[in-house]
């Protein structure tokens, strides 16, 4: 006679869906307050996703309930990072890659737009060398 601690059992999501650990929506009460600073005080923020306690439901849920904005923007630099604005003006959600195409860091950014698409001050003093260069050999 077999012991009921020896029958396995598996257990399985309806087909197509993983698994959810609740996680989304208490991350959606936060980006509502990081929303509401932004618009009182200015204050920026960045909510790193890979460092949560997220199962793969979770992520996906959250990603669909924040929904897709009218902009996208993709980067290479040491690898693809996407960006794209959700459906909610000034929520962003950055996607960096390594240069094989493995996942880095998954962010929620609350601000206009994202610290990683600013120029910065050496790469812009960088392009006036070479500019005027180019200019020079003209």
């Amino acid at each position: 006679m077999q012991r009921l601690q020896d029958i396995a059992i598996k257990v399985e999501s309806p087909e197509g869906a993983q698994a959810s650990h609740g996680n989304a929506l208490p991350i959606l009460h936060e980006i509502l307050h990081a929303l509401q600073r932004f618009s009182t005080e200015g204050e920026q923020s960045c909510i790193d996703l890979r460092s949560l306690p997220f199962g793969p439901g979770d992520e996906e849920e959250l990603l669909r309930l924040l929904g897709r904005g009218e902009i996208n923007v993709t980067m290479d630099a040491l690898g693809e990072s996407t960006i794209w604005e959700t459906a909610f003006s000034g929520v962003w959600i950055v996607d960096h890659r390594n240069a094989e195409g493995e996942p880095v860091a998954l962010q929620i950014e609350i601000g206009p737009v994202p610290q990683i698409v600013f120029s910065q001050q050496e790469d812009i003093v960088d392009a006036i060398d070479r500019l005027e260069a180019q200019l020079n050999d003209h």
